[in-house]
């Protein structure tokens, strides 16, 4: 079985998250950037990744994904900025079951990662007083995703692997 990890990534929070992914699969795997794959035709099992950017998937995310699913045993994972158990959150997930549609989806895991600090200056400059409240929230973001995600996204590899094994 060949396994891919791809992802995409603005401030490393997600490259952490798929790396975590990537050390627990076993067999032939590889790993990279989303940019950097045309198709996903040489593998049995992909997880893709993606920060989300204003409160949905990354366009060429789900264009991609849209694209080359049909299919494939896939799996999702996400960073994001609000903190665990935000409603917004199901949605996003949703959205991964639409956009895999005619795959095997598998599963998502989903976690909070460091909102960058020119994207908490943007938001405390808003005047829609939801974004202001996101900007607010930046400082507790600090450090994010931790050891603690990291292990879960482990965990969470072992899993959808073994769904396939």
């Amino acid at each position: 079985m060949k396994t891919l990890v791809t992802y995409m990534t603005q401030t490393g929070n997600t490259k952490k998250i798929a790396e975590a992914i990537y050390g627990e699969i076993t067999g032939e795997k590889e790993i990279k950037d989303i940019k950097d794959v045309s198709g996903l035709d040489a593998y049995d099992l992909v997880f893709v990744g993606f920060p989300v950017m204003q409160f949905n998937i990354p366009e060429p995310v789900s264009k991609f994904v849209s694209e080359n699913v049909a299919g494939k045993n896939i799996a999702f994972f996400m960073t994001h900025a609000v903190p665990e158990g935000h409603e917004a959150i199901q949605s996003w997930t949703g959205s991964c079951k639409d956009i895999a549609a005619t795959g095997n989806f598998l599963g998502t895991f989903e976690c909070q990662g460091e909102l960058a600090q020119p994207v908490i200056d943007m938001l405390l400059k808003s005047d829609n007083p939801e974004m202001k409240a996101f900007g607010e929230m930046g400082p507790s973001t600090k450090g994010q995703p931790d050891e603690a995600h990291v292990q879960k996204a482990k965990d969470f590899a072992k899993e959808i692997q073994a769904k396939v094994q």
